[in-house]
């Protein structure tokens, strides 16, 4: 077996990355990764050493920080190790062409701001508002979708939602009334989604052939499309100061542009 040890001031995942990438260029070999992350002075890089030093292999490296490079390379050297340092050379490379320092600051690449922690609250209160699931909640969302079954509700959410706006969305179904909580939502924040019915009809047979079930039920009828989408329009005619927008053979993308567009003075 052959000893691969990768040292890194961060989290070890950029120089894990480029070790495997470069290994997948050798078959049937028998190679163990060593990760040793969250270097930061010159014990750490010594005690890193001492285990080369035990069970001999080569070395990669990723720091930013040239000084403690420079200690792996003159250490490497002294124990007469293999260290190949994968970063120095490329950020003298850029420091030279972008005419500019770099900041040395370990794991600027993984580093989450506030626009990460806002974007994936969404998603999560998103996922969780689901087809009319935890109704007490649609007071928080900043938009409400709603529609009749397929009529794109859940892909437009999580598209939202990944754009950093909490999304919940209720479906509109004959005979069932929305859940009480919908009435008291901002009209300004909710968006009625429509569509055509053959290409409603459409979007349900197909959906209904790929779990393996007949779409000659009621569910992908045309008379009884047509009837839902009919209700549909009386309920947010009902409501005039909902958006509605027509979805009818427009991507998920184009759909969320108007919605935000419509709706950009209301989300402010």
């Amino acid at each position: 077996m052959r000893h691969v040890y990768l040292l890194s001031d961060a989290t070890g995942e950029t120089v894990e990355r480029v070790a495997r990438a470069a290994l997948t260029q050798f078959k049937d070999v028998d190679v163990r990764l060593h990760k040793v992350g969250q270097i930061r002075n010159d014990e750490d890089i010594l005690r890193a050493l001492d285990e080369v030093s035990a069970e001999p292999g080569i070395v990669f490296y990723t720091l930013v920080n040239s000084e403690l490079a420079q200690f792996v390379k003159d250490q490497a050297e002294a124990r007469q190790i293999e260290a190949v340092d994968l970063i120095t050379p490329l950020l003298f490379k850029l420091a030279d062409f972008l005419k500019m320092r770099p900041q040395k600051l370990p794991g600027l690449q993984y580093e989450m701001n506030s626009d990460y922690y806002r974007r994936m609250e969404a998603v999560d209160f998103t996922v969780k508002q689901d087809d009319g699931q935890e109704p007490r909640n649609l007071h928080k969302a900043d938009i409400v979708l709603v529609g009749v079954s397929r009529s794109s509700k859940t892909p437009l959410s999580m598209y939202l939602a990944h754009k950093g706006y909490k999304v919940a969305n209720v479906p509109i179904v004959p005979g069932i009334d929305p859940p009480p909580e919908l009435e008291k939502v901002e009209p300004g924040r909710v968006v009625g989604l429509i569509i055509s019915t053959q290409r409603l009809v459409d979007i349900r047979s197909a959906r209904l052939r790929n779990l393996r079930q007949s779409p000659r039920g009621s569910y992908a009828a045309y008379e009884q499309v047509e009837e839902e989408l009919a209700h549909c329009r009386r309920f947010y005619r009902s409501h005039p100061s909902w958006l509605v927008i027509d979805v009818t053979n427009k991507s998920v993308e184009e759909s969320a542009a108007e919605i935000l567009s419509r709706l950009h003075g209301e989300l402010r």
